[in-house]
């Protein structure tokens, strides 16, 4: 089984900075891309950012200059370092894989269970 465990949520004053984490585990054969999604109380999840197995990285608009997403892949690890936060990008974000499974060698997406982030003051 695979596994994608998200940490560092929490609340943060507006202007403020967090780092949120994401751990793949289990029977992991290899990692292609992986990324984060957010989804605010009473709306549709959206993308947040990207990063490809070699390092590329693209994001939404909403977030660009202010989000970095970095990634190790020795540790299976995603970050997003999020800096000036706005009320607006309170939600929860999930971690998002593509990963090949080691036993079965068949590819699929993985989700996290998500980590809330609150932007308020």
């Amino acid at each position: 089984q695979v596994q994608l465990v998200e940490s560092g949520g929490g609340l943060v004053q507006p202007g403020g900075s967090l780092r949120l984490s994401c751990t793949a585990s289990g029977s992991i054969f290899s990692i292609n891309g992986m990324g984060w999604y957010r989804q605010a109380s009473g709306k549709q999840r959206e993308f947040v950012g990207a990063i490809s197995s070699v390092g590329t990285t693209n994001y939404a608009d909403s977030v660009k200059g202010r989000f970095t997403i970095s990634r190790d892949n020795a540790k299976n690890t995603i970050s997003l370092q999020m800096n000036s936060l706005k009320p607006e990008d309170t939600a929860v974000y999930y971690c998002n894989a593509e990963i090949r499974d080691r036993v079965r060698l068949s590819t699929m997406d993985y989700w996290g269970k998500g980590t809330l982030v609150t932007v308020s003051s």
